[in-house]
């Protein structure tokens, strides 16, 4: 098990500043990944991504399949992983982009990481602001990461893929129940009257 901070094993940048409000539309041609976009899975939902008119930008601001996107300012600064990729995407600021270097780590390995209470501590020590305050690009590259060998990376990320289908079966399960009981619960109104 080898110790890094974060900045060497991954480049972090700062999602795009535009100077002005942003106008989507229907048949814009620049996806923006924009804090809504972020799912409380920690995924990117690219099929709720919008966009704007406007050409893509220089290419090191796209956004590739494996890029972490972590909420900088807010209550809670965690990672989501881009696991699909829309179109020439560009993040927007306040977002931060996380590109890790995967001969080192492995970007689900690293989102997991991140996200762990250990890390939310140490990002959390170090809020600028008040209101829920904002994690400077410096200190997440200076977040010390835990790095195991790949094989285990691999067999944390297999746990916590299995973990999530379980929690996706369970919310089914509830979502069944709920519906029983309310059909249950109207047929007894229906009889009453």
């Amino acid at each position: 098990m080898m110790k890094k901070k974060l900045k060497d094993i991954a480049e972090v940048q700062m999602g795009y500043p535009f100077r002005t409000r942003l106008e989507f539309k229907v048949d814009g041609v620049l996806p923006v990944i924009q804090m809504k976009d972020l799912n409380s899975d920690n995924r990117v939902d690219c099929d709720r991504v919008q966009k704007i008119d406007m050409l893509p930008l220089d290419p090191k601001h796209l956004v590739q399949k494996g890029d972490l996107i972590f909420r900088s300012r807010g209550v809670t600064n965690t990672a989501a992983i881009l696991d699909q990729k829309p179109s020439d995407a560009i993040v927007a600021a306040p977002l931060l982009r996380i590109r890790v270097n995967e001969t080192v780590v492995l970007p689900e390995y690293l989102c997991w990481f991140i996200n762990q209470a250990t890390s939310q501590r140490y990002l959390n020590m170090r809020q600028e602001g008040t209101h829920g305050g904002m994690i400077s690009r410096q200190a997440l590259e200076a977040l010390p990461v835990e790095i195991p060998s790949t094989e285990t990376q691999k067999k944390i990320i297999d746990i916590i893929n299995l973990q999530n289908r379980g929690q996706i079966l369970e919310k089914k399960r509830m979502e069944r129940q709920e519906q029983k009981v309310t059909t249950l619960l109207m047929n007894i109104i229906r009889r009453g009257r």
